[in-house]
C-alpha cells in the first residue's frame, strides 16, 4: 500500500492530505518569508521533483521546450518558425506542469501568465492567441512588449523600450535630487558629481551587457544616454 502526502497553501493558511484523508484549513503561525536566505533553498528542494517529473514527460511526448525557473517565476522557451506549432508546444507543457503542480499542492496563478513571441520580420506581425481556456487558463494575447526580471523586450530585441524607461526614470531621479540645494547647506558640485555616479548612473546601464555588443545598432541608446548625461550635467554644474 502506498501512501500519499502532500500540504496544500492559501494565503496564511493550509490543509494536509494523506490518501483520502483532507484536513480542514487552519491558520499558519510559523513559517519561512520569502526575503529569507532559507526560502530559495527549500523551495528549490521542493520543486526539484517537479521539474524533474516534467523533464521526463516532455522526454517521452518529444516537445523539445525548456523551462526556467526563479523560485516561484516559471518560463516556458521554444523555438520554431511557426507560430501555430509553438502555440501548440506550450499549450501542452502548459497543461503537463499544471497536473504535476496540482498534485504536489501548488497553482498557477493564471492571471500572472503571459505570451510573448520574438520575431526579426519587417512585415505586419499579427500571431495567433493562445488559448488555454481548455484547461482552464486564460485567453493570452501576445504582448508587444515584455518585462521580466527588469528586463523590457521586445520582438526584435532592438531594446528601445528598455533604455528609454531606464533613462526616464534617472532623469526624475535627478529631479528629485534639485530638492537636496534646499537643505541647511546645499550639497557643492562634486558632491552631485559622486551621488550622480552612485545612485543613477548605475540604473541608466542596468545590464547594459544585454544590448550592448558588437555590431549592434548603437545609434538611438547612445542618442537616449547622452541626453539624460547632458540634463544630470546641467544640474551637476549649475548651467542652462
Amino acid at each position: 500500500m502506498s501512501n500519499f502526502f502532500r500540504n496544500h497553501l492559501v494565503g496564511r493558511k493550509t490543509k494536509y492530505i494523506w490518501n483520502s484523508f483532507i484536513s480542514p484549513f487552519f491558520d499558519i503561525k510559523v513559517g519561512v518569508g520569502q526575503g529569507s536566505a532559507l526560502s530559495p533553498i527549500l523551495s528549490a528542494l521542493y520543486l526539484s521533483p517537479v521539474f524533474h517529473s516534467l523533464e521526463k514527460r516532455l522526454k517521452i511526448l518529444k516537445i523539445p521546450i525548456s523551462m526556467v525557473s526563479f523560485v516561484d517565476d516559471g518560463l516556458f522557451v521554444f523555438q520554431s518558425k511557426s507560430i501555430s506549432h509553438s502555440n501548440t508546444n506550450i499549450f501542452c507543457s502548459y497543461n503537463i506542469i499544471s497536473f504535476i503542480l496540482l498534485k504536489y499542492g501548488l497553482i498557477i496563478e493564471h492571471g500572472k501568465t503571459n505570451v510573448f513571441h520574438f520575431f526579426r520580420s519587417h512585415g505586419t506581425f499579427n500571431p495567433l492567441p493562445l488559448d488555454l481556456t481548455p484547461i482552464s487558463g486564460p485567453l493570452l494575447l501576445p504582448k508587444e512588449t515584455w518585462r521580466y526580471l527588469g528586463f523590457i523586450f521586445d520582438r526584435k530585441l532592438t531594446f528601445r523600450n528598455h533604455i528609454d524607461f531606464y533613462s526616464n526614470k534617472v532623469i526624475s531621479t535627478t529631479k528629485c535630487m534639485k530638492l537636496l540645494r534646499n537643505s541647511t547647506r546645499g550639497i557643492n558640485p562634486l558632491q552631485k558629481r559622486r551621488l550622480y555616479r552612485c545612485c543613477t548612473l548605475s540604473i541608466a546601464l542596468y545590464r547594459f551587457q544585454l544590448w550592448y555588443y558588437n555590431k549592434a545598432p548603437m545609434y538611438y541608446h547612445l542618442n537616449v544616454l547622452r541626453k539624460m548625461q547632458q540634463r544630470a550635467a546641467l544640474w551637476i554644474t549649475r548651467a542652462f
